[in-house]
């Protein structure tokens, strides 16, 4: 049963992080690189030392390099506001990853948009021939 305990609790600990790390992003953060960016998710190590920040941004794949950037030089600002806003033992060091799921996901659905509209031309030129 404690693994259980502990695993939710780390889940809660991810969520807190994600939503303070949102916030001071859009509020506090003042880097223009990073621009429009969310926080998509937060993986906690076991021992909290080290949280896996994932995000998207709006700026498109040409832009990611200077968006990265601009996260890793803002991580120690982010770090120190996160250990003043949440109460834990030590507030973990931020590794930012690029979240490639809903441009994944873009890119499914805009394939499929492709064949549904594939396969309804199809289905049009095939009921003209047969009249």
């Amino acid at each position: 049963m404690p693994a259980n305990k502990s695993f939710s609790r780390r889940d809660r600990v991810s969520e807190q992080i994600r939503r303070e790390l949102a916030e001071l992003i859009r509020t506090e953060l003042k880097d223009p690189r990073v621009g429009m960016v969310s926080i998509t998710g937060v993986e906690v190590s076991a021992d909290y030392a080290h949280a896996k920040v994932f995000f998207s941004s709006m700026a498109g794949r040409e832009h990611l390099s200077s968006v990265l950037t601009g996260l890793q030089k803002a991580a120690g600002f982010l770090r120190r506001e996160l250990g003043r806003r949440i109460t834990i033992h030590s507030t973990p060091q931020l590794h930012f990853v690029f979240d490639e799921s809903l441009e994944r996901g873009a890119d499914l659905s805009r394939l499929i948009e492709e064949a549904v509209s594939v396969s309804r031309a199809s289905d049009a030129s095939s009921d003209s021939t047969e009249n």
